[in-house]
């Protein structure tokens, strides 16, 4: 997306505040429901993030399939849950042990995910496009390869089968509704 660099940061701030707060509240939310809508907000921000980046077929992937899908699924394993212990508002609770040490653990995986990022060369994938064809070049891995096909020439059939998962758990919230 070409917006003007001050309008570009300010969404920047702006999405990575929402991801921020969405993640927070799907930790610190004590009622299941209100940390599952958090982390839809969650999702939704990452899907605007692939939007800013240009890439609108994994934005739209990202949206089909995890707010569409996945998020709509844990609402609907929510809604089956006993929720009247649940009924209180937002507090928060003392740390025990068990959360200090699962906060030790998410903290030296972000660090190590950080220095990963960092360290990795990002310009080694090489690619030339012409209309409606791309030419892969020796240095894509398989992977990129499977990303290449997937938005080019079974965008079409990734879409389709998108499309029946939502059908399909939309039926299923139908049937179990009854």
């Amino acid at each position: 997306m070409d917006l003007p660099g001050l309008i570009h940061d300010f969404l920047l701030v702006f999405l990575g505040l929402g991801l921020i707060l969405g993640g927070l509240g799907v930790v610190l939310f004590t009622n299941p429901i209100y940390s599952a809508f958090s982390l839809g907000l969650v999702l939704v921000c990452i899907s605007l993030f692939y939007i800013l980046a240009n890439s609108y077929f994994v934005a739209a992937a990202q949206l089909l399939i995890y707010v569409g899908a996945v998020n709509v699924l844990i609402i609907f394993a929510v809604m089956f849950m006993n929720v009247s212990d649940y009924s209180k508002d937002f507090h928060l609770n003392l740390w025990t042990v068990g959360d200090g040490l699962t906060s030790l653990v998410c903290t030296s995986i972000f660090f190590s995910l950080i220095a990963t990022i960092l360290d990795t060369s990002w310009y080694g994938i090489i690619w030339t496009t012409r209309p409606n064809q791309i030419i892969e070049q020796d240095l894509i891995s398989n992977s990129q390869q499977i990303g290449i096909h997937l938005s080019t020439d079974f965008f079409l059939p990734f879409e389709l089968v998108s499309i029946i998962l939502l059908v399909a758990l939309i039926g299923a919230i139908a049937v179990a509704r009854q």
